[in-house]
């Protein structure tokens, strides 16, 4: 156990406080003590460990608001020690973890009980979403006073949409009560039914149902004026869509309560990935076209879209190795956020502060977590990144239990080296950091 923790000569990045500087970084205990150009001189001991990457970057804690961890009920694709682990390797600190599970996270029971088997495993910390309606059907809202007391910091019936206009009025206004946000997955099922893709050229190619982007933009549409009726905080979930994006930009310019979120492959894919039949591009809301991906691309860098959320949603291989009609959708991305951003950065495409920004600041005022600061007396929540590091998506590097993901066996750069969770170690990559003590 070490007395203290050195960052030597790291570039430390956080929007949030307007830092961005080459310092020395120390951390002892659970707090940051000093922060400046060679401020870990005058650290000595026995204990101490002194760590020095060449460009690397120190980020606070990144924040994933949206990732399924499949725990309980379906623990063989992933569970909470593997979700949290693979966070962990990813940068992330802390997790939201949706409520499609078996049961479904519609209680204070199953709130309490994820909450305290996280606690006991420790590392990257979670943060449960519980479910709008009772079972995810759309119909009875739950409790969710319990919920929240219980630990959940949003409410969401992701993977269904909350499509009755009164249950969503009736949600809304509950929710506010709390200040808790909703966060809505945005389809109208009515016109999604059968779909496997995106609904446009490729789709007829390949003789496949096509889901049109009015499915989404109908639905987030009729949301927004039932958020400025109520004036409850509305979240979208991996919006996709140009259209959707139209919407919620004229929102935020009228100051409606709205947030939203991207994901890394909607930012990456479009539909054209689906030409092979590739299962693992199968996601939902569906890959879309390059207009909606420059729209997204676009609107990220702009702050209309407010956060990056991985949608890691782990599968087996006998959901994934099928006819694409019959596979599941969804695919990992928890420990493959980072590098496929930092390549969008590097390729010009997104601001470096901005994705940055959209990976802790902004998801953690979404939900309402505390902020995480690179400043003396903050608590010591990082991210340690090599920019520089290429590796390989290899099956044996993920954490996860799951290799569900089109970027496998493909070359990134970008490498998380040490996750602090409160000045705990929650991950590091032990073959790339220095051991040495002084």
């Amino acid at each position: 156990m070490y007395e203290a923790l050195v960052f030597r000569r790291v570039r430390a990045i956080d929007p949030s406080i307007a830092l961005d500087a080459e310092v020395d970084v120390v951390v002892e205990g659970k707090t940051i003590t000093r922060v400046g150009p060679r401020a870990g001189d005058s650290v000595s001991g026995e204990r101490v460990r002194r760590i020095e990457i060449n460009g690397a970057y120190l980020l606070p804690g990144l924040i994933d608001l949206h990732a399924h961890l499949r725990e309980p009920g379906q623990e063989g694709k992933e569970d909470l020690k593997s979700g949290l682990a693979a966070a962990a390797a990813g940068g992330f600190t802390d997790v939201c973890a949706m409520p499609n599970t078996r049961p479904v996270n519609d209680t204070r029971f199953v709130t309490e009980m994820l909450v305290r088997k996280a606690r006991e495993l420790g590392g990257a910390r979670l943060h449960p979403i519980g479910s709008i309606t009772v079972g995810q059907r759309g119909e009875t809202l739950t409790e969710m006073a319990d919920l929240k007391d219980a630990g959940a910091v949003a409410v969401s019936d992701d993977g269904y949409c909350v499509t009755r206009s009164d249950v969503m009025r009736r949600a809304l206004e509950y929710a506010s009560t709390f200040d808790m946000p909703l966060i809505q997955h945005a389809e109208d099922h009515a016109l999604t039914k059968d779909a496997q893709m995106h609904e446009g050229a490729i789709s007829t190619r390949l003789g496949l149902r096509g889901w049109p982007r009015v499915a989404e933009d109908i639905i987030v549409a009729r949301d927004v004026i039932l958020a400025e009726y109520t004036g409850a905080r509305y979240h979208l979930a991996h919006v996709s869509t140009l259209g959707a994006v139209r919407i919620l930009r004229e929102a935020k310019s009228r100051g409606i309560k709205v947030t939203a979120e991207v994901t890394p492959h909607h930012l990456l894919l479009t539909d054209a990935s689906l030409l092979g039949y590739d299962t693992a591009c199968k996601v939902n809301p569906p890959l879309r076209e390059d207009a909606d991906l420059l729209a997204l691309r676009e609107a990220l860098a702009d702050g209309t879209i407010d956060c990056i959320a991985t949608d890691h949603a782990p599968h087996s291989v006998l959901d994934k190795d099928v006819e694409l009609s019959e596979a599941l959708p969804g695919m990992i991305g928890l420990e493959l956020c980072v590098p496929l951003m930092l390549g969008l950065v590097a390729r010009g495409v997104l601001p470096l502060s901005r994705v940055i920004d959209a990976l802790t600041r902004a998801p953690s005022r979404v939900v309402g977590l505390p902020a995480r600061h690179i400043r003396e007396g903050c608590e010591a929540s990082l991210t340690l990144v090599d920019p520089a590091r290429s590796w390989v998506v290899a099956p044996e590097r993920l954490r996860t239990k799951s290799r569900n993901t089109p970027f496998l066996g493909q070359t990134v750069k970008g490498m998380v080296m040490m996750t602090l969770v409160s000045g705990a170690v929650a991950f590091e990559s032990l073959d790339a950091v220095p051991q040495a003590a002084s």
